[in-house]
């Protein structure tokens, strides 16, 4: 029997399958399945990394404008109690007002929110202080 390949690369019979060059038939087809598998994978891992980083970056402009509105309420720039204020802004934007603590009666708030993300790793949580700005001597 001689073991000839064929012109296109194959071998004609399956004893010809001894030799080297053709015992490495479909070698090339599993190595394209495993580089595609990992193009998919990386490709996967870019997405929901943008998915967190976009929550992340919505739950901090959530506490922000929680925080801010509070500050405004307790310094009474605006109607209403700076906890309630700042639960309402934080559910106009998606979030829930996880914590919220009067750090100067009539001054500064600290808010923490949480935004649901519906992912494996859980809610987005941001935090935020707001009050008036610093006095120009202190420092």
């Amino acid at each position: 029997m001689s073991r000839t390949p064929t012109p296109g690369g194959g071998c004609v019979r399956r004893a010809d399958c001894a030799s080297s060059r053709c015992a490495e038939a479909g070698s090339g087809t599993v190595l394209a399945l495993g580089l595609g598998m990992v193009l998919i994978l990386a490709c996967a891992a870019l997405v929901l990394l943008g998915q967190a980083l976009a929550a992340s970056s919505r739950a901090g402009a959530a506490a922000d404008l929680a925080a801010l509105a509070a500050a405004d309420a307790e310094r009474g720039l605006r109607p209403g109690a700076a906890c309630a204020t700042a639960q309402s802004v934080a559910e106009l934007n998606g979030a829930a007002l996880a914590s919220c603590t009067v750090e100067k009666p009539g001054s500064t708030v600290r808010v923490t929110v949480e935004l649901d993300t519906g992912a494996l790793w859980g809610p987005a949580v941001a935090r935020a202080r707001a009050g008036p700005p610093p006095s120009p001597g202190s420092g």
